[in-house]
């Protein structure tokens, strides 16, 4: 079983270890005075006792600086967070103080008898240390905080960055261009006018992907209308062998989510699976409660050639939520389904990630 000391910041037993002896002495120094230094027994004897005791009572208060910490988390109540620390600490110390003065009156060795002066000396002595090392200690935490944040930040736009490659290779790569293009192709020869519609979803498709070195968030309602041009483009290709069902609320529409989210998960869905006019693939895009899209498709697993990482797509926006957003997304396989549900972010909540 272990046994966690109360830990107000990731410095708390560093700075323990710095100040514990000094303070120690310090402490021996006013209450024995010169008979601190008489022998090697008392000087070694007070010592031990003095780091103990502050050990205990810095642990003791390092203890109620979490509580405190939990009990007023927002930086609103800093004030007053820090004002019950200091009051507590104050307070323990002065305890421990008096157990140590009353305490040396009862070994021989120390040969001491209790002063009101010294105990006072020492009290306030304490008590302005007590204010220097909360203070120390908020500041440390507060630095701590923003060396996080910055990592956090750094990350968020590493893996932004990532998602932006992504989502263009997932689409803007040889295979998909020569598909869009051969299909095209076909339709001018056969139909020129929906050749002329083909052209116009394909420059949507690219224009929307393309755009997202600016666009950090999108509205589903925006997606959803990539989503549209996108699906035209594989039917051109696929037929009735891909089949898309949405359904929508309407306050779900203006919610927010990262581009290109649906597309990596329909292009999850027909990579992985087969698909014919006989046995369709069958995707639903549905918003549950106006707080997740959830995407769901039947299982007709096919052979893919191993050197293909199929889910490198669904594992980037998996990273992505895991940062922008406390909801993560939830994947449920089961027999002949597979079920994934992106959270929905409000606008007053939307992440910026720059």
């Amino acid at each position: 079983m272990q046994i966690k000391l109360p830990s107000y910041t990731t410095r708390d037993y560093a700075v323990l270890a710095i100040i514990l002896l000094p303070i120690s002495i310090v402490i021996n120094s006013i209450l024995l005075g010169a008979g601190y230094y008489s022998s090697l027994g008392v000087f070694l004897l007070a010592t031990g006792i003095g780091c103990a005791a502050f050990a205990v009572n810095f642990t003791l208060c390092g203890g109620w600086a979490v509580l405190m910490k939990k009990r007023f988390p927002d930086e609103r109540q800093i004030s007053l967070r820090l004002t019950f620390m200091i009051l507590t600490f104050i307070v323990i110390t002065g305890l421990f103080l008096l157990a140590m003065f009353k305490g040396y009156e009862q070994i021989e060795l120390f040969n001491y008898r209790f002063n009101e002066n010294m105990f006072l000396l020492a009290y306030i002595g304490m008590g302005i240390v007590n204010v220097f090392i909360t203070l120390m200690m908020e500041g440390v935490d507060r630095y701590e905080k923003w060396k996080d944040s910055l990592k956090e930040t750094e990350e968020l736009q590493k893996v932004f960055r990532q998602s932006q490659l992504q989502g263009l290779k997932s689409q803007l790569n040889p295979h998909f261009l020569f598909n869009s293009l051969n299909s095209l192709s076909s339709l001018i020869s056969e139909d020129e006018e929906q050749a002329e519609k083909f052209l116009n979803e394909m420059s949507k498709v690219y224009r929307y992907m393309l755009r997202n070195d600016e666009d950090q968030m999108v509205t589903l309602e925006t997606e959803l209308q990539f989503v549209d041009s996108y699906l035209y483009l594989l039917k051109a290709r696929y037929g009735d062998g891909l089949q898309l069902s949405v359904k929508v609320s309407e306050a779900a529409m203006q919610t927010m989510l990262p581009p290109l989210s649906l597309q990596v998960l329909i292009e999850n869905a027909f990579t992985q699976n087969s698909m014919s006019k006989s046995t369709p693939l069958k995707i639903y895009i549905e918003s549950e409660d106006d707080k997740w899209i959830v995407v769901r498709n039947n299982l007709q697993p096919k052979v893919v050639a191993e050197t293909v990482d199929v889910e490198a797509g669904l594992d980037n926006l998996i990273n992505r939520y895991q940062l922008i957003n406390r909801s993560e997304v939830i994947i449920t396989d089961q027999p002949g389904e597979r079920i994934i549900r992106l959270p929905l972010i409000c606008k007053t909540a939307e992440v910026q990630y720059e």
